[in-house]
């Protein structure tokens, strides 16, 4: 027979889809600083080694309390590259302002993104893994896609807004890459407002100018035929 004290002794069964008391512990500000440790971990030693042991390490929690904030290490790493961007601040922010701006507001909040060494670190730990995991290239088209650059074009009413915001964003990375990942000279060291200067009138026209390919063709869409039609062949 089983004695009363060991009974009372015994530990409680663990309630499914809460942490455990000992994870729980962590305060208001727990989630916050996951994530801030988030953001370390994963530029540090890429999405590959970073774990959701070695984020709650960081953090000082539980590792059970970074399951019940974020699930998986996708959602965190997601929730974290989100922290940086903030779109639902940011979108209304550069569509606020005269059309004839918006590429030169995009192209600053950007390299300002990137200028500020805790939005960074994210985003390098983004770019460095985007090519070989697919969770991280997710995370890319998601959120600098998806929920910001497709969500500018679109509001801005022009043909073809995923397709701009696409060659935008390839803009911007490209440059992204250049200067914080591979900091290929001069463009490592070059005053960012000089970058902004350069790449906005590009960023304007991706965005808001048509071009020769922007009418309407028989298939949908508008990308077809040049207005001039097909090139004749030319003789033999």
């Amino acid at each position: 027979m089983t004695s009363r004290s060991t009974q009372e002794d015994a530990p409680a069964p663990r309630r499914r889809g809460r942490p455990p008391r000992a994870a729980a512990q962590g305060g208001p500000d727990s989630r916050a600083r996951i994530l801030q440790a988030a953001r370390t971990e994963f530029a540090e030693r890429g999405y590959d080694k970073a774990s959701m042991r070695s984020i709650a390490r960081a953090a000082g929690v539980d590792a059970a309390l970074v399951h019940h904030y974020f699930g998986t290490k996708d959602e965190v790493f997601a929730a974290a590259v989100e922290l940086s961007f903030e779109p639902a601040l940011v979108v209304p922010q550069i569509l606020g302002g005269p059309v004839e701006g918006v590429g030169e507001r995009m192209a600053r909040y950007f390299i300002s993104v990137w200028e500020n060494p805790a939005t960074r670190a994210p985003l390098l730990a983004v770019v460095r893994s985007a090519l070989t995991h697919e969770a991280a290239a997710d995370v890319l088209r998601t959120f600098v896609l998806g929920r910001l650059l497709e969500r500018i074009a679109a509001e801005l009413d022009v043909p073809d807004p995923t397709f701009r915001a696409e060659v935008a964003a390839s803009h911007m990375v490209g440059i992204a890459m250049l200067r914080y990942v591979v900091r290929a000279e001069p463009l490592a060291s070059v005053d960012p407002e000089r970058i902004v200067a350069l790449v906005a009138p590009s960023i304007q026209r991706y965005l808001t100018e048509d071009g020769p390919y922007d009418r309407p063709d028989p298939a949908g869409g508008h990308l077809g035929t040049p207005p001039d039609g097909p090139a004749a062949p030319t003789a033999p």
